[in-house]
């Protein structure tokens, strides 16, 4: 079969001969469809991914670890951790019986390679308690999830929309009520903080960006500010903050993981609602579609600008 083939670390994947897998016991061949490849997919073959060595123990491999498919009795299904050295970039893969759900009727499955950006969007409501009326932050909002999460918070009936990021033309285009840019002085983004304050925060940045909005957060005298809800998301800005205790004793501001909220039977709501705002054209995603065979030079592209890398074999 073909597939794309990685030969070392933090190389680039080729489009080449691969064999074919074969099931074992307790698994099922799946007929690939179509593959996102994420910045985490990138990280594991370059081997800086803290579970890169346990997802791709051996080389040469084939990158990305799920994706959509097509079961052996026709189901069209969302995969997932594929058995090593199979990967998701391949026209076939290899997976345990299972590890697979159902892609409901009329999704495309390029769509479908994109719905969890989406559910993660959704923690500004799950996790962050967002109500209708509200004002809600999206904290580097030019990426793939952050332009998915303005379209989500609107969905969602947030009252003002505010945008953050490193580029102003990105940010105006996404229709916001208001836009930061990030990419200014420590007082400047301070102050910018300060003049838009927010209901909720949904943070894909961490690092300056949000060390300096928590900051800005304190109130200036003996007093107590009205609640912020901050969601982690995500760390493209920084692993790490210092966070001073006056950030959280009187600011209002509450902390929270994406994945609170989604426990029991939030999961199965978040993607009903997902799923109905798809099939109804009310959320769009922006894709960018390649065959299989260009694999080479769309690993190496910088040119997505906030577009998901989608392949389809």
């Amino acid at each position: 079969m073909k597939a794309a083939v990685l030969h070392e670390r933090d190389g680039v994947p080729r489009y080449a001969d691969f064999p074919d897998p074969v099931a074992g016991d307790g698994e099922v061949i799946v007929e690939v469809l179509a593959v996102a490849v994420e910045n985490v997919d990138r990280e594991v073959a370059a081997g800086r991914h803290y579970a890169g060595h346990a997802m791709m123990p051996e080389l040469p491999a084939i990158p990305c670890f799920d994706g959509i498919g097509r079961l052996p009795d026709g189901r069209v299904v969302g995969f997932g951790n594929p058995r090593a050295p199979y990967g998701a970039l391949a026209e076939r893969t290899v997976v345990a019986e299972g590890a697979y759900g159902p892609i409901p009727d009329g999704i495309d499955p390029a769509i479908g390679t994109v719905l969890a950006t989406a559910i993660t969007g959704m923690s500004m409501k799950t996790a962050g308690g967002l109500q209708p009326g509200e004002t809600v932050l999206i904290q580097g909002a030019t990426g793939v999830a952050g332009r998915l999460a303005v379209r989500i918070a609107r969905l969602l009936g947030a009252g003002r929309v505010i945008a953050s990021g490193r580029d102003d033309a990105r940010l105006r285009a996404l229709g916001a009520d208001a836009i930061i840019n990030t990419a200014v002085s420590d007082e400047e983004l301070a102050t910018a903080y300060a003049n838009e304050r927010s209901d909720v925060v949904l943070d894909f940045l961490w690092g300056r960006p949000t060390e300096i909005l928590l900051k800005s957060l304190i109130p200036s005298g003996f007093s107590f500010a009205p609640p912020t809800r901050l969601v982690q998301v995500g760390e493209s800005a920084g692993v790490d903050l210092t966070l001073p205790a006056s950030a959280l004793r009187t600011s209002g501001v509450e902390i929270f993981g994406a994945a609170r909220g989604l426990s029991g039977g939030g999961m199965a709501e978040v993607y009903g609602q997902v799923i109905a705002w798809t099939l109804a054209g009310e959320l769009t995603f922006d894709l960018e579609r390649v065959p299989l065979s260009d694999i080479e030079s769309a690993w190496q592209r910088t040119d997505l600008h906030g577009r998901r890398l989608v392949v389809e074999p």
